[in-house]
């Protein structure tokens, strides 16, 4: 189950890198499926929680020890050089020998790296979705992620939007697929 939840952060991670890769020059400031974020900031975004994996995971900081060195601006002159790093040394940290076993200091209280580890996961993977679309690169994600998400955040679906972190659910048809209907639980329209 481990080297599973392993492979699909890495998928995540690097799938959502390749899109950064993508963004062009004039497509920073663009708008994206998360309302309130333009490409920027929600690449932005990604890239700061996988800042926070190393002193949370590795070094076992609470978000308090930790501070605001991640608020703000983190992606600087070159954002997909920031990204590539803060990804690899998230991948890492989590591979280290028992890391998924440890517990993790977050702001709403001490949580098992291993659920830490998915909820990073799906956040990669409904981002990518968002960056997507927002750069006009291929929407369809890769099944293994689809299939991750959906196993992992459909016990959680009614809950979702209640978190403030997700738009409520939009309905879907009986016969959507399962991309279609991740997106839906987490208010995206597909």
């Amino acid at each position: 189950m481990a080297n599973t939840l392993l492979a699909r952060h890495a998928e995540a991670l690097g799938l959502f890198g390749e899109r950064v890769h993508m963004v062009r020059d004039d497509q920073w400031d663009a708008p994206t499926p998360c309302t309130e974020w333009s490409v920027r900031d929600l690449v932005n975004h990604l890239t700061g929680e996988q800042l926070w994996v190393v002193p949370l995971v590795h070094d076992g900081l609470t978000v308090a020890e930790v501070g605001d060195r991640f608020d703000g601006d983190v992606l600087g002159d070159d954002p997909a050089a920031v990204w590539d790093r803060a990804a690899e040394a998230a991948v890492r940290a989590f591979r280290e020998d028992g890391a998924l076993k440890r517990t993790v200091h977050l702001s709403y209280g001490e949580t098992p790296a291993e659920d830490y580890c998915r909820q990073m996961v799906d956040d990669a993977i409904v981002h990518a979705w968002d960056l997507s679309r927002a750069i006009g690169a291929e929407e369809r994600l890769p099944k293994s992620l689809v299939d991750f998400a959906v196993r992992d955040l459909a016990p959680q679906a009614a809950d979702l939007s209640s978190s403030g972190l997700f738009a409520p659910p939009v309905k879907t048809p009986p016969n959507a697929d399962a991309q279609t209907r991740l997106l839906a639980m987490v208010g995206r329209r597909a």
